[in-house]
């Protein structure tokens, strides 16, 4: 335990610490070239702008676009809300129907709801017992009047990958706008907007080593070129789609991230994949009644949602918070609050689901940290059913077993 800093951390996909290289070149934008990106009349303005436009090369990269069709904003919720929003109110005329899955990020959903109230149609299509996506249901729920789909990537919780690349297949045979939301799986898959016909990306800074506060949303000049209705109206910035002076510090930080990750993407999967599953090894073996959430294969290689019956994840994360740093699969504050809305779209039963933690692996974590996190968890599992009036009853045969899990 020489070298580890407490508290471990590994909830990654609520927010990934800073890397140091972004941080160092984010640090002039403080100082000296802190200009304004759209001041056109001298020196500080320019430098900024040139920053800026570095930075929007960096992103476009990485995902295959051109620099032209990025668009700057505040982070991946305010670029699902300019996506999904933008094209609805933008092509009214044509369609009020939108196509979403149950499992999305409340950023897409919550902007589903309010879309609905302003009269328009929105079909949130199932998942199985795995997190996946039916193909079949997606072709089968176009319409004629249909305008947009919007399915996520990676999930923020199950860490479960939709087939992208097909999707945007289906879309553009049916000539439907096609929307993702890539924000946690950016750092840790390749994807192309070109190649998988996504027309809408949205991504965030901070969730691949960048600095909180400014996201990004790929927007498709061409094949074909995409309209959006802007969300704010002012100066003009962003090619019209965005008014508001950049963040600039933030954008550098963001732009040196993506390049990190361009460079470095292939190995750190390797190495996370290898860490996830020396931690879901660890804790299968040294624990009985602990389950898989979401399919194995087509996930995020830093994902691992496990459920461990007869205890409470609240309890369980209060236990080890000073050492551990995770969050709840449940996203709930006590057993009277509903479970996780994605859980139960797998059909996860409630009991089951109150008892879920998300560990998210990042950058920096080592195989040290993976092995202190396994003997803690167990450790700390252990205790909690010792303690439980309910589990004590099933050892001894007397008590209601947990619902069977749907793995």
């Amino acid at each position: 335990m020489s070298g580890m800093k407490f508290p471990i951390y590994m909830d990654n996909h609520a927010t990934t610490p800073l890397d140091a290289r972004g941080f160092e070149e984010m640090l002039p934008c403080f100082k000296e070239d802190f200009g304004n990106a759209a001041s056109r009349f001298h020196l500080l303005g320019w430098r900024a702008e040139e920053k800026v436009e570095k930075a929007r090369a960096r992103i476009a990269s990485l995902i295959g676009s051109a620099e032209n069709e990025i668009i700057f904003t505040s982070g991946a919720t305010e670029s699902n809300n300019l996506a999904i929003k933008g094209v609805a109110w933008k092509y009214r005329e044509r369609g009020n129907h939108i196509i979403t899955c149950v499992t999305e990020h409340k950023s897409v959903l919550d902007t589903c709801r309010v879309l609905e109230k302003q009269g328009f149609e929105v079909t949130y299509l199932p998942v199985d017992s795995k997190g996946l996506l039916n193909l079949d249901q997606v072709r089968s729920s176009i319409r004629g009047n249909t305008i947009l789909i919007s399915l996520m990537a990676a999930n923020n919780e199950i860490g479960v990958l939709h087939p992208i690349g097909e999707i945007g297949k289906i879309a553009k045979h049916a000539g439907v706008i096609f929307h993702t939301d890539a924000t946690q799986a950016l750092a840790e898959i390749a994807i192309h907007v070109e190649e998988m016909g996504i027309d809408l990306m949205s991504f965030s800074a901070h969730k691949m080593y960048g600095p909180k506060g400014v996201g990004g949303l790929y927007v498709r000049r061409h094949n074909p070129r995409i309209k959006l209705m802007p969300l704010l109206d002012g100066g003009g910035h962003e090619y019209g789609l965005r008014s508001g002076t950049l963040n600039v510090p933030g954008i550098v930080g963001f732009g040196k991230a993506c390049e990190i990750v361009c460079a470095e993407r292939t190995e750190e999967a390797k190495r996370l994949l290898s860490l996830r599953e020396r931690l879901r090894k660890g804790l299968m073996n040294g624990l009985t009644e602990v389950y898989v959430n979401g399919d194995l294969e087509k996930r995020l290689p830093n994902n691992l949602n496990m459920s461990f019956a007869y205890i409470e994840a609240e309890s369980l994360l209060m236990g080890v918070r000073d050492e551990i740093a995770l969050s709840s699969g449940a996203a709930c504050m006590s057993a009277l609050v509903e479970p996780s809305y994605v859980l139960k779209a797998l059909g996860v039963p409630e009991r089951l689901a109150h008892t879920s933690v998300r560990f998210s692996l990042g950058r920096f974590n080592t195989e040290e940290e993976v092995d202190y996190v396994i003997r803690r968890m167990v450790d700390e599992v252990r205790r909690l059913r010792d303690a439980s009036p309910i589990y004590e009853m099933v050892k001894q045969e007397t008590g209601p077993p947990v619902p069977p899990h749907p793995h």
